[in-house]
């Protein structure tokens, strides 16, 4: 006996089935366009630097302007050279306040743009053109923090076109009439031209009755005030810095209830490293300050350190044409907790690796970076809850690995030894991280607060209940 009142719903349902199975087919097989796929991951992730008149070597607006470089763009993508974000995914904290990286759909739609021939497809799939960058912005005005409180800027020097490396430290005076407590700060170059001399700059503060300023939290040593008199790493990081800069950084956001503070009379230091590129240029820096609210004052200090990934009494050497590691210790005298991570070398940095040893003996990675590039200083910005709370003895290791062969693209001369310098061609290792010191007490409270935030975890006999 038949049914035709049921077997046409389930020829129809058996149709649908079928068209939609085609359907799906047919979608799997439409080819990766730029306008549809591309062109909004760029907008996204690329155009901010990638535009005419920015400091990218060419501009990926259009697909016109990115077609002739689509394989260059394959292997930077796929190899996570770009955007510059070179911190291993696998290993250390994971979550940040400013990740630009591409996600793993982003990079296989741009590797299969490129492997199906860097379609143009329907310009009418493009996403609504975003605004461009007509001067030197600030990051932080870009990011929705609105425009800076303050801005300070330097004197400016005339670098030739031939010339040694040039350090610069001229001062400038604070323009403040009470005092003042910082939730973000930025340095940048004094102009998009300026971009190409300034390696680095940073900006120390000169105090006026502020001994609180001065870090006493991380040094070892014999030294006052826990600092060691003969540690030039000490020495330094005993100084006040209001922010270190360098090639491709952008600002230091503080964590929240944490700041620096700056008083009426006090002024800036500037410490500029400026190299030659084969012309002419004139330029400086200058730092822009984000103030928090009146009756919005921060309890604690963040501190810059600028932790060391080389034991001084055993210096650097690289040999021509090799590999070379180092290493730097360096004890917290109190409870901590670390802001952010900016990995710095010179030219033959290659990878940077900051643990954890805890006063148990246990070991604790913080952050990797396997693909070190000099042309990017990244700053690595840890979400609140997600960045290190370590107890006072904790040890910071700083390991530091240099390539001095032809392997490097950024290596001068593989033919030369490298010594510890601050020149461009000679070779230094800092881990710089913004540091906030607790009490006893207040580090068990963080603590606490931390733990009661983490997901319980529930096991299969309270789940078969």
């Amino acid at each position: 006996m038949t049914y035709p009142s049921l077997r046409t719903p389930l020829f129809a349902v058996a149709a649908s089935l079928a068209i939609s199975g085609l359907a799906a087919a047919a979608d799997t097989a439409k080819p990766t366009t730029f306008s549809k796929d591309v062109a909004p991951i760029f907008q996204a992730k690329c155009q901010e630097c990638h535009q005419p008149n920015s400091i990218a070597p060419m501009s990926l607006i259009t697909f016109q302007d990115a077609r002739p470089w689509a394989r260059s763009i394959k292997e930077r993508v796929s190899t996570r050279q770009m955007p510059p974000w070179h911190i291993d995914k696998s290993v250390g904290v994971q979550k940040f306040k400013n990740d630009m990286s591409l996600g793993d759909d982003q990079i296989d739609t741009i590797v299969r743009w490129v492997d199906g021939g860097a379609l143009q497809g329907d310009p009418k799939d493009l996403p609504a053109p975003k605004p461009l960058v007509t001067d030197n912005e600030w990051k932080a005005v870009r990011d929705g923090y609105g425009p800076p409180d303050l801005v300070v800027r330097s004197s400016e020097y005339t670098m030739p076109a031939q010339h040694q490396d040039v350090w610069y430290r001229p001062a400038s005076a604070l323009d403040l009439t009470e005092p003042r407590w910082v939730r973000l700060v930025e340095i940048r170059p004094s102009s998009l031209k300026a971009r190409k001399i300034i390696h680095h700059s940073i900006a120390h503060l000169v105090l006026k009755d502020d001994p609180d300023s001065v870090n006493t939290g991380t040094a070892t040593g014999p030294g006052g005030r826990g600092l060691g008199a003969n540690d030039p790493d000490a020495i330094v990081n005993a100084r006040p810095q209001l922010m270190e800069w360098a090639i491709g950084k952008g600002y230091d956001l503080y964590r929240p209830g944490t700041g620096k503070l700056m008083l009426p009379g006090e002024s800036i230091t500037w410490d500029m490293h400026i190299h030659a590129v084969g012309e002419e240029i004139t330029g400086g820096s200058e730092v822009g300050v984000w103030f928090y609210k009146k009756g919005e004052e921060p309890k604690k200090r963040s501190y810059l350190i600028g932790f060391t990934g080389i034991d001084r009494t055993k210096m650097l050497d690289i040999p021509p044409n090799s590999m070379a590691m180092t290493e730097g210790f360096t004890v917290l005298k109190e409870n901590a907790l670390i802001e952010n991570f900016q990995p710095h070398f010179h030219l033959r940095g290659k990878a940077m690796q900051v643990e954890a040893i805890l006063p148990d003996g246990n070991r604790q990675m913080l952050s990797y970076v396997g693909n070190f590039n000099f042309n990017w200083m990244t700053n690595y910005i840890y979400d609140d809850d997600a960045a290190p709370l370590l107890p006072k003895g904790t040890v910071i290791h700083v390991s530091a690995w240099y390539d001095n062969t032809k392997a490097n693209k950024n290596n001068p001369d593989p033919d030369q030894w490298v010594g510890f310098g601050d020149r461009t061609v000679d070779e230094m290792a800092h881990a710089w991280m913004n540091v906030t010191y607790f009490t006893d007490d207040e580090y068990k409270a963080l603590q606490a607060e931390r733990k009661a935030k983490m997901p319980k975890v529930t096991n299969n006999d309270d789940r078969q209940q």
